[in-house]
């Protein structure tokens, strides 16, 4: 599996990808989730890629070898870069999905797709297997693919269209820290690329393994923050309470009597109606 995010931001874009592939706990390989195409002042994009393997790396070839009317070198517009991804995913889908499907193997891959052509402002995609994309907005200026569920509270509490770069790349790095924490399909060396709006080149770009110093100050500060503040926030005090039940219990029908649990439920019902949790004076 793999975990990608980037984001849309006023100042630019952030983007940020693990390396780690696996088929079982026999095959856990490396490979980069990351593709550039860079024609310094005219042009940068950047594909990130999830889902099966093979199937991304058709397509990304597909993109890298394409002699089309369009390809990602000409297309005048990053919605028409879009489309060109779009089309690359759906003909790798036309050429394999039947053979794969005998295999019982599903067509699995996602992308993220961003930059800047130049006359134009930067724009962030996200595309799906059957070819179709979806914007990054103001509303929601971030995609994430793979692996996405354990770095979404962190960004959803912090990021908005106005997050500075700097910002927007430390967030990304907490959230993709959450995720290596809880899932071990998620994997280091991370790739880390920042795009300045109207740069037109890569100017910030980092390859980050679990000797890099900023990347070990992420873990270990952030761990320790949250344990701080953890055990910061008063603990729940109880008070006898008038309440006959809280609300956000529902009533619950006891076992007849003599039955296994009954006398648990009994006991339920009357710490319900006794207590209830009070703010600390």
């Amino acid at each position: 599996m793999t975990y990608c995010v980037a984001m849309k931001l006023d100042a630019g874009l952030v983007f940020l990808s693990d390396t780690r592939t696996n088929a079982g706990v026999d095959h856990v390989s490396t490979f980069r989730k990351m593709l550039v195409f860079e024609r310094a002042g005219e042009r940068v994009l950047v594909l990130l890629s999830a889902g099966n393997l093979a199937l991304t790396q058709a397509v990304r070839q597909q993109l890298v070898e394409a002699r089309d009317t369009e390809t990602l070198w000409n297309a005048k517009s990053m919605t028409d870069v879009a489309r060109v991804v779009g089309q690359a995913i759906r003909d790798v889908h036309t050429r394999d999905a039947k053979a794969l499907e005998a295999f019982g193997v599903d067509f699995n891959c996602s992308f993220l797709l961003g930059g800047q052509i130049a006359g134009a402002p930067s724009r962030l995609y996200q595309l799906y297997s059957a070819g179709n994309f979806i914007e990054a907005s103001s509303v929601n200026p971030y995609f994430q693919i793979g692996e996405s569920k354990y770095g979404k509270p962190i960004i959803d509490r912090l990021v908005t269209p106005a997050t500075s770069l700097d910002d927007g790349a430390k967030c990304a790095l907490i959230s993709m820290d959450s995720t290596l924490r809880s899932n071990v399909s998620v994997g280091l060396p991370l790739d880390l690329l920042v795009y300045e709006e109207n740069s037109l080149r890569v100017t910030r770009f980092a390859s980050l393994d679990d000797e890099n110093v900023y990347y070990k100050m992420i873990h270990e500060s952030w761990g320790a923050r949250l344990r701080q503040v953890f055990d910061e926030l008063p603990e729940p005090q109880w008070a006898a309470s008038e309440v006959s039940r809280p609300a956000a219990l529902p009533p619950r029908a006891a076992p007849p009597e003599g039955a296994p649990g009954a006398d648990d439920a009994s006991s339920v019902q009357s710490l319900a109606q006794t207590f209830s949790l009070k703010m600390p004076s």
